[in-house]
């Protein structure tokens, strides 16, 4: 990459700024391509600011030669002196020192010499500096891939620090320059810095960088990342953590201590000549009333510098829950903060109303006024009244509808012809080679209205985010962007868990199964995975005595002692636990284990042997055991295909629910129920009621003792992806899918389920939307469709599986249509309707019942258009 580095300490000096040699020596060796634009001089705190009429003139200083050890890292009588150096002839000295400069020279003309290392400083600040390092040097080395600023002399942690930062200064002038951008910072803990700990933190930096640029997301849900290092011995052994930004405040009282008179000798001299000139002025001009008036000072004479209270910064993290920026290097770890190059809105419930300013009055307070106004404005309008944005000319609303699903598109035109009157859309058929990225036509190439509405409803990849983040208040996209909170597993868990911790009274807690989640990237480090994961290595350690039947150790003992010790009693107290790949879907990768032995196996057939990974290649990165790659692995009962590689990293494993509700008139196979959802703006969630029960191929027989690869899936898995048996026949009860109001269930469970069910869709969406703001983003001016799956026990409890955003509706067979033609004129009739007539009925009453059922509203506090 090309990496253009800022800062906003200066060139290198062990007083201001010691580590961004050593952090551009480790970058070129890592074989980036490193421009360097800094601030000749200190400018901390400016955050991004231009000096408006100044004109920016540039220094040129080389650092010292490879073999000498980083610039900024000593401190000493030489390194003093040197560090002085602003002009061609102090430069020239200090070369004189034993042949070079330990910090390096800086000059006022650039170097003629081919091949000079050679930095550009400018009396600017770290603003500038990205300005004229992306614009105006550094051109002949091709077009700039990130820029870094830093690293910070100090944490750049909580609001703070952040909103005033110089490093983020320069990383968001970057950013608003549509470039990738980092701000680095280094947290220390002490000024005295040890050599070998900062060349930890460039290492460290460099792999968090280049982690960075290899993910960045495409979706433009970030421009920028905010990234502190902890200066600490152990550092490299910390985690490297997403952390939300700590909002915090400075306490009461001023960042300046009080300077009385000058603090500069000579200045002070001036300021006296300068005060008797003025007296003498006033002496001429006004007699003695004006000369003693003039010495009657109104205020005492003070100056003032700046102190600001870190130990309010300190403060508010310690009472600050985990999680935050703060908190995470407190605790000795690297904090990762994604952010956008813009301010926040808040109290968007105000957007677009009228701040009533009552009748002036000169004796007026402000309390009173804003009081008459409040009474005035009930009085006259009853409430507040809505104000237009802008004024918009009535336009025509262009619906680009492409859901790439022969099942689905059908049915989404037919609702919207049914919905909407004719005149009111016009549908766009984009170019077969169209895409969002396409570099030859945009989707505002499409729309012949600069301000006309558009309605996107396509698949992710297809949609353009970039177009709907531009056009807030006139596009309508089928999906928010992101959503990994609900859709990912392992992110689902701690959703999960994250809200059942602060809420210990949720629903959550009694219908979802505890997840155990961990990483694997080779089988044999599947024990060290599973270090934390306690309640799995308890449970499974439990099994083991229960089948060994020894008595060694008190788990066995109580197992044998509740459970008798029969095989048939040892066989029912087992519990089986199911693992799932976190982000493979279509049922691909799921296993049934309830030893450390199984679930060992299951990682074992899993990995591809050295001999087969190393054959004909001589990488010498290649791990010895082989990177996971099922394409050469067991995958029977994987009927859709291999797993990806990348998904076989990130598992969950949770309880096997047994037994489940089973139906003697359906053979007694095992079902689950596929609950169609959708989401509006931030944030209606919607049940449909027309669910469906999806049904295993085989009848249901509990998972017993032996290899797992005995046990028959068919008889386990509902997902229909994975159900290639011919055991069932055309008769409609021995079918794979069904409607659940079909199944002969009395109405009373069938109420009961329904209910368990709105209950558990309702509270999980506003804990990801509320508990994981991050990862669960929902967006005013979009919706999205999930299918969420659950499994009811033989006790009527439903329990909730997985969410699923962009469901595969083919697989509800061509029979039940009906079911998903019915929710699309729901998903059309709530999201579309009234964004594109205004009708907040989407075209209805109220009383009409299109099967949507309300089960949460959220305020978000985000603007709906």
């Amino acid at each position: 990459m090309h990496i253009l580095v800022v800062n906003d300490d200066g060139p290198p000096s062990p007083h201001s700024s010691p580590y961004v040699h050593s952090l551009v020596r480790e970058l070129q060796s890592h074989g980036h391509v490193v421009s360097v634009c800094l601030p000749h001089t200190q400018r901390s705190w400016i955050g991004k600011a231009h000096m408006i009429g100044q004109t920016v003139k540039p220094l040129y200083y080389r650092p010292p030669p490879p073999s000498a050890p980083a610039a900024g890292l000593s401190d000493d009588d030489d390194d003093r002196n040197g560090q002085q150096t602003g002009t061609g002839t102090k430069a020239g000295s200090q070369e004189k020192n034993n042949g070079r400069a330990r910090h390096g020279t800086t000059h006022n003309r650039p170097s003629t010499r081919p091949g000079t290392e050679e930095w550009i400083l400018v009396d600017g600040t770290p603003a500038s500096c990205v300005q004229i390092g992306l614009y105006h040097f550094f051109r002949d080395r091709g077009p700039v891939d990130l820029v870094v600023s830093g690293p910070n002399y100090g944490r750049n942690t909580t609001a703070v620090f952040a909103l005033s930062s110089g490093t983020l200064g320069g990383a968001l002038e970057a950013a608003v320059c549509r470039h990738r951008a980092i701000a680095l910072s280094y947290a220390f803990f002490s000024r005295n810095h040890d050599t070998s700990i900062i060349q930890k933190a460039s290492r460290q930096s460099v792999r968090v960088i280049e982690a960075l640029a290899r993910d960045w997301p495409t979706d433009g849900s970030v421009d920028l990342y905010s990234v502190n290092v902890p200066l600490l011995e152990r550092l490299e052994e910390g985690k490297v953590l997403f952390t939300e930004m700590l909002q915090n405040y400075w306490g009461s009282g001023s960042c300046f201590t009080e300077v009385d008179g000058s603090v500069d000798g000579e200045e002070e001299e001036e300021e006296r000549i300068r005060e008797g000139e003025g007296e003498a002025e006033e002496e001429a001009a006004g007699g003695a009333n004006g000369a003693a008036q003039g010495k009657m000072a109104c205020h005492t004479h003070k100056h003032f510098k700046w102190s600001p209270r870190f130990a309010d910064v300190y403060q508010s993290v310690d009472e600050a829950p985990p999680g935050n920026d703060g908190w995470a290097v407190k605790e000795g770890h690297t904090s990762v903060t994604p952010l956008k190059a813009n301010f926040f809105q808040t109290a968007t419930h105000l957007h677009g109303k009228e701040l009533q300013l009552g009748r002036p009055s000169r004796s007026s307070t402000f309390g009173a006024v804003v009081k008459h106004s409040a009474i005035n404005e009930t009085a006259s309008t009853g409430g507040s009244r809505n104000l237009p944005l802008r004024e918009k000319k009535k336009s025509q609303t262009y619906a680009l509808i492409d859901y790439d699903d022969d099942y689905v598109q059908p049915l989404i035109l037919s609702a919207m012809e049914s919905l909407l009157p004719p005149k009111s859309y016009a549908s766009v058929q984009p170019p077969s080679s169209w895409s969002p990225s396409s570099p030859d036509v945009s989707l505002a190439d499409l729309v012949p209205e600069p301000d006309a509405k558009v309605v996107q409803i396509m698949p992710y990849e297809s949609i353009d985010f970039d177009y709907a983040a531009a056009h807030p208040d006139t596009c309508l996209v089928n999906s928010y962007v992101i959503r990994k909170a609900l859709i990912r597993k392992h992110f689902l868990s701690a959703t999960v868990d994250n809200w059942v911790a602060k809420q210990p009274g949720s629903v959550l807690k009694t219908h979802v199964k505890r997840s155990e989640a961990f990483e694997v990237d080779y089988a044999e480090f599947l024990d060290d995975a599973l270090v934390e994961a306690f309640d799995l290595r308890e449970s499974l350690e439990r099994n083991e005595a229960l089948r060994n039947g020894s008595n060694g150790n008190d788990a066995e003992n109580v197992a044998e002692q509740s459970a008798g010790t029969t095989p048939a009693a040892k066989e029912n107290a087992t519990e089986w636990w199911i693992l799932k790949p976190s982000m493979s879907d279509r049922g691909q990768g799921i296993r049934l284990f309830s030893t450390m032995e199984q679930l060992q196996g299951i990682f074992d057939g899993w990995e591809v042997s050295s001999e087969d990974e190393d054959e004909g290649d001589d990488d010498d990165d290649t791990h010895s055991g082989g990177a996971y790659n099922t394409t050469n692995a067991n995958t029977e009962t994987d009927k859709d295909g291999p797993i990806m590689t990348s998904h076989l990293r990130h598992f969950i494993a949770q309880p096997y629910i047994h037994p489940p509700l089973l139906l003697p008139e359906f053979n007694n196979r095992k079902f689950h129920i596929r609950v169609y959802v959708l989401c509006v703006g931030s944030l209606a969630v919607y049940v449909y009621r027309d669910m469906l029960a999806l049904f295993a191929a085989k009848p249901y027989q509990p998972p017993r003792s032996g290899s797992v690869t005995d046990l028959d899936l068919d008889a386990h898995l509902t997902n229909t992806c994975l159900q290639t048996s011919s055991s069932s026949t055309s008769t409609a009860k021995e079918g794979l899918v069904h409607r659940f109001s079909a199944l002969p269930l009395p109405a009373e469970q069938s109420a009961s389920i329904f209910a368990q069910i709105c209950e558990v869709t309702g509270e999980l969406f506003e804990a990801a939307a509320r508990g994981m703001p991050i990862h669960f983003q929902p967006l005013p001016q979009a919706f999205e469709v999930y299918g969420l799956d659950f499994l009811v026990d033989a006790a009527g409890k439903a329990w909730l599986l997985e969410v699923n955003a962009f469901p595969d509706f083919k697989q509800t067979g061509e029979g039940l249509t009906g079911v998903v033609g019915g929710f699309w004129r729901g998903v059309v009739r709530r999201a579309v309707v009234p964004f594109v007539t205004g009708d907040g009925n989407g075209g209805g009453n109220d009383d009409d019942d299109d099967g949507m059922v309300l089960v949460r509203e959220v305020d978000l506090g985000r603007r709906q258009a």
